[in-house]
């Protein structure tokens, strides 16, 4: 199986957001600022490597009958490493993301993966695919992430790029993402059919 084709099969042709439209609750939730979409790009990104990677490595070793909680074991064990070493290191942008560093428990991308891909391969493959996929997700998150906070607060990364008051505040708030994310979908799309 070709390395790189794994690698890049998240970031473009299965993009987790834009192409698959998985993951939206923290897709719309948390990417109010450019830095909150990175940081929960990374968490999830993170998680979703090294549990394609364990997954992979244990494939064999767990029966059929608990698969899908044995799958979910070893991604809560990653996502509360995530959680407890940004609590430890970045305790603002933690307390940003709130509840949706647990959530990607849950988070369908994570779960997806380790089910139809490292499941089914290698380790090193699947953790290409999990990194893969992250960074798809990471990518996607921050440029979200930055449309909202430039057009709802004229900031970009939290430095100031235009005057705030020809900000929009509906860009910040839960209507905004869906527009901005709605645009964005459209977008890629065209491309991809071009």
């Amino acid at each position: 199986m070709n390395k790189l084709k794994v690698l890049t099969n998240g970031i473009i042709k299965e993009n987790p957001t834009f192409v698959l439209l998985l993951g939206m609750c923290p897709t719309l939730g948390t990417t109010s600022s450019a830095i909150n979409g990175m940081g929960m790009g990374l968490a999830t990104a993170f998680v979703l490597a090294c549990s394609n990677m364990a997954i992979s490595a244990l494939k064999n070793l767990i029966p059929d009958k608990v698969r899908i909680p044995g799958y979910i074991v070893v991604i809560a064990t990653f996502c509360t490493v995530v959680q407890m070493s940004m609590e430890a290191f970045v305790p603002a942008l933690y307390a940003s993301l709130g509840l949706f560093i647990p959530l990607i428990v849950v988070n369908c991308i994570v779960l997806g993966r380790a089910e139809a891909f490292a499941a089914k391969n290698g380790i090193i493959s699947s953790s290409l695919d999990g990194l893969g996929m992250g960074l798809g997700f990471t990518l996607a998150l921050t440029l979200l992430g930055a449309i909202r906070e430039l057009l709802g607060t004229g900031k970009l990364f939290g430095l100031s790029v235009m005057p705030e008051e020809y900000g929009s505040l509906i860009f910040v708030l839960a209507p905004g993402a869906f527009i901005a994310l709605g645009f964005l979908i459209a977008i890629v799309n065209k491309l991809r059919k071009a």
